[in-house]
């Protein structure tokens, strides 16, 4: 309905209830008094007549969306039928020197009442009629506090979205059997599975933004026991700046299942190193490599230098970042492989940068049992080129992307990232370089890691293939791990080994379930198949070894270790025979190496 045609209708409609009021009021004092035919009546409506539209004018009553009205309305409402009573009364008091209060006063009820219910009876029939004849998916909000309240009247007022709420669930046993905005507060947490059953829901909505990591994965664990679709509502920041709408709810991410609060960052000490300086990553089109440029970026350098051997890959981040970052910082795209040791030190003395961020090496675990000359030359000969050549041109810090399988590898793999964690522990004895190496877990979502091999199996149908029911991990995210390793370059003093507290190790097999639910599927769907553990596989994976374990935190959630490293000559030694042995025995002189085992049997094994 077009503007003139609607206000045409609520003036329309308005008069016949102001002058319907008036005579009404009279005839329920004085039913059979010829008042009606009285010069005072007429004039008394006429002007309350015109005193109500202008009232009405003044408080927007014909500019009100009233299929949304609230208290805010309702109290436009009261004050333009009051003051339009008043001004007849002053009328009356004028013209006759005596003022029909119990007629007023029964007229302006009747005001409030017919008025009132004029407008928000539309609001009744959208609700109940117009909504009713949708086919929505019946939704539980968890959580009848202001957000959770937020989402269930934007979910009533949206009439193109595909849920409805029924029903909500709180742990404020205050607010058991409650009513809001008609849905009842159900039960508990707990009672969740209860409810869902009972009611019929098909969707829940955890509407509680200031949860911790562990109470969300609480929450989903118990929702995850029903058939239901179960998403999540933003950040608190988000919903009390009004940002917060029914697109922004999210589906429950495997990231919110950590368990855990994420790391954040001391913004302004990474500032001062990095701002205005030249930074190179290696292995930058990689996952974690690709982040830590991304990140980066947001403290403005000077120049980013991205150094990889993948063309493909180097060419996706470097039209990424100009796109955005263009015009505010160099971004200078280098194709270069680490284990080229005479291009690695002319890129160094090309460009000096200020710090390197390290990320280039071969990371799965099976495929390095099978290739474990390939991993030598790029984990270990790679990083030693990237680290002398750092100390050679002076670069003022190196950071190498280590991870947690370095402690007592038993595989190639985890071997060889230790053997280079020696190689820049001892240059960091004599260089004016500041030498560090970051401890990963496994970093969810990053190439070759088990989420995107569920997520594939999951499309394809299924089973989920897990090794081991009882193998378990620690984890991080892509934007967390690379977080940590500029933090790293900022503490970094020289030698250290940096991990990264990231709770408790989580299950292979409950990350696997908690895939498929997410994805929109039951366990007997997809299914879940043991394949045994692999070549050089750990069950479980540690951060530091007993040797190296120091409690305190030299920043939140970030731990220090003093791994000892071998003896530089032996290790120099070792590290060049390396290539000469023959590649099967050449597993177990890495994996020798890497556990501080003595050097004779490394010759024994040439």
């Amino acid at each position: 309905m077009t503007y003139p045609k609607r206000l045409s209708l609520l003036v329309l409609l308005d008069s016949a209830i102001v002058l319907f009021s008036i005579y009404i009021g009279y005839f329920i004092l004085h039913p059979y008094s010829d008042f009606y035919t009285s010069k005072l009546i007429l004039m008394s409506s006429l002007i309350l007549l015109a005193s109500h539209h202008l009232f009405a004018f003044i408080y927007r009553l014909y500019n009100k969306v009233w299929e949304y009205a609230s208290v805010g309305e309702l109290m436009s409402i009261a004050k333009a039928v009051t003051f339009s009573i008043l001004t007849a009364a002053v009328a009356q008091l004028i013209a006759v020197g005596h003022v029909y209060m119990r007629v007023l006063f029964i007229t302006w009820m009747l005001h409030i009442l017919l008025i009132g219910g004029s407008r928000f009876s539309w609001r009744m029939v959208r609700d109940r009629l117009i909504k009713s004849k949708a086919e929505k998916r019946k939704t539980l909000i968890v959580g009848a506090g202001s957000a959770g309240t937020t989402v269930a009247r934007q979910l009533l007022h949206h009439e193109e979205g595909e849920q409805i709420p029924v029903a909500f669930a709180d742990d404020d046993l205050t607010k058991y059997k409650l009513e809001i905005f008609g849905l009842t507060v159900c039960g508990t947490i707990e009672q969740i599975p209860e409810i869902i059953e009972k009611r019929g829901i098909e969707d829940i909505i955890i509407a509680i933004p200031s949860l911790s990591k562990k109470e969300i994965r609480r929450i989903y664990e118990i929702c995850a026991q029903t058939d239901a679709d179960v998403k999540i509502m933003p950040l608190i920041e988000d919903v009390m700046t009004g940002k917060i709408s029914v697109s922004a709810i999210r589906n429950v991410e495997v990231e919110d299942l950590l368990g855990r609060e994420p790391v954040k960052l001391d913004i302004s000490q990474i500032s001062e190193s990095i701002t205005g300086a030249t930074v190179l990553v290696t292995g930058a089109g990689g996952s974690i490599g690709s982040e830590i440029c991304r990140q980066i970026c947001h403290f403005a350098p000077k120049k980013l230098l991205l150094l990889g051997h993948g063309e493909f890959s180097i060419y996706n981040i470097d039209m990424e970042l100009k796109k955005k970052y263009g015009q505010e910082i160099e971004i200078i795209p280098i194709i270069a492989d680490v284990q080229d040791r005479s291009r690695i030190f002319e890129i160094m003395n090309d460009y000096q940068p200020d710090v390197v961020y390290h990320a280039a090496a071969h990371k799965h675990v099976p495929l390095m049992e099978y290739n474990p000359r390939e991993a030598v030359k790029n984990n270990v000969f790679g990083t030693r080129n990237v680290a002398e050549a750092c100390d050679t041109f002076g670069i003022h810090t190196f950071v190498l992307v280590s991870t947690d399988k370095a402690v007592n590898p038993p595989n190639v793999m985890g071997a060889t990232k230790r053997i280079a964690e020696m190689i820049i522990q001892n240059l960091a004895k004599e260089s004016q370089t500041k030498f560090v190496a970051v401890r990963f877990g496994n970093v969810l979502g990053s190439r070759g890691s088990v989420i995107p091999l569920f997520k594939k199996q999951i499309e394809a149908g299924g089973p989920v293939t897990v090794t081991h029911p009882d193998m378990t991990r620690y984890f991080m995210t892509i934007p967390e791990a690379s977080r940590l390793v500029i933090q790293a370059g900022v503490l970094a003093r020289g030698g250290e080994v940096f991990v990264l507290d990231m709770g408790e190790p989580v299950k292979i097999a409950d990350l696997a379930k908690n895939l498929i639910t997410l994805s929109g599927y039951t366990l007997e769907e997809i299914g879940i198949e043991y394949s045994g553990i692999r070549p050089g596989e750990k069950m479980y994976e540690e951060l530091l070894n007993e040797n190296e374990v120091q409690k305190e935190q030299v920043f939140p959630k970030i731990h220090i270790g003093k791994a000892e490293p071998l003896n530089k000559n032996d290790l120099h030694y070792i590290v060049n025979s390396l290539l000469e042995m023959p590649t099967d025995k050449m597993k177990d002189a890495i994996i020798n190496v890497a556990n501080r085992r003595c050097v004779k049997k490394i010759e024994v094994a040439k």
